[in-house]
């Protein structure tokens, strides 16, 4: 059975969407306070994350062992409407790299769950 990291496009796939994600998050007002630092290493690493997320390899935990993201966001303030912001900037990179179906939905839906378990902090 073909995992949703095969589905969506694999490798190509991801990279299209984390280069057209990021530039909308550098670019927000309310997320670009979060995301400083050097934008192709957060890429990098949210490559990683998303492969392994989809079920393609384990990039991520090979490098930089259990996700734990929850735990690794803490200490960012992520309210909800930063975590609307950050869904909303992904629904748009979905659009741009054509990302379609079934699986999309999917994998959109699996995100906002994350993006709302992720918020620590009222408005």
């Amino acid at each position: 059975m073909e995992s949703y990291y095969e589905i969506l496009g694999g490798e190509e796939a991801i990279q299209k969407l984390v280069d057209a994600f990021y530039p909308r998050v550098y670019a927000d007002p309310d997320l670009s306070p979060l995301f400083e630092g050097d934008m192709n290493e957060i890429k990098r690493k949210q490559k990683m994350f998303l492969t392994q997320f989809l079920g393609g390899p384990d990039l991520y935990t090979q490098e930089f062992g259990h996700p734990a993201m929850r735990y690794r966001h803490l200490s960012f303030e992520i309210t909800p409407t930063r975590a609307e912001a950050w869904l909303r900037c992904m629904k748009e990179a979905m659009d741009e790299a054509e990302l379609e179906g079934e699986v999309r939905e999917y994998f959109y839906e699996k995100l906002t769950q994350i993006a709302h378990f992720f918020v620590n902090k009222t408005e």
